[in-house]
């Protein structure tokens, strides 16, 4: 990975690959965007860092008793301050 994410640690991390966006929560991770993985060495390293990603939050998850569902909190949005 070219940053390094913990998954579940805080509540700062992101990380963006091309319009993939991964936000790092303590009780989740959101991917939300795109990425083209194309059929190149650019498209490879693209397709391991997601992958590094995914198996280091699987690494996580499966360190721990998980539950069934956990109740996720609706994000607050605020206005602007800056406008």
């Amino acid at each position: 990975m070219k940053k390094d994410f913990s998954p579940f640690k805080n509540e700062s991390d992101c990380i963006q690959i091309g319009e993939l966006n991964i936000e790092n929560r303590v009780d989740r991770i959101s991917i939300f965007g795109s990425v083209d993985i194309t059929l190149d060495k650019e498209g490879q390293e693209v397709a391991k860092e997601l992958k590094a990603i995914i198996d280091s939050t699987l690494a996580e998850m499966e360190k721990v008793d998980l539950p069934d569902k956990i109740a996720v909190a609706p994000v607050e949005v605020v206005d602007n301050p800056f406008k």
